[in-house]
């Protein structure tokens, strides 16, 4: 098991992480809001500002206050920008 930390010492198993995304688009914003309703939104950004939303295999969606690129840096992954 590999956890990553996603700030503020909180934890995630990188083995369950689909994807990480912008929380900009409102496709995101409407899973963000569905998450909430089911119960299964994590808000893992201490009252911050959301910068990246993850999503599990579990479908728990998790809040994080860091942005993409340093998530993805810390999954060991490049980001492409282009």
């Amino acid at each position: 098991m590999n956890l990553v930390n996603i700030g503020f010492g909180n934890l995630v198993n990188a083995d369950r992480v689909i994807s990480i995304v912008s929380p900009e688009s409102a496709p995101v914003k409407r899973i963000v809001q569905d998450a909430k309703s089911n119960g299964v939104l994590i808000d893992a950004t201490h009252g911050r500002k959301t910068m990246s939303v993850i999503v599990m295999d579990s479908y728990n969606v998790i809040l994080s206050y860091l942005d993409l690129s340093k998530i993805a840096e810390k999954f060991g992954a490049e980001v492409d920008t282009q």
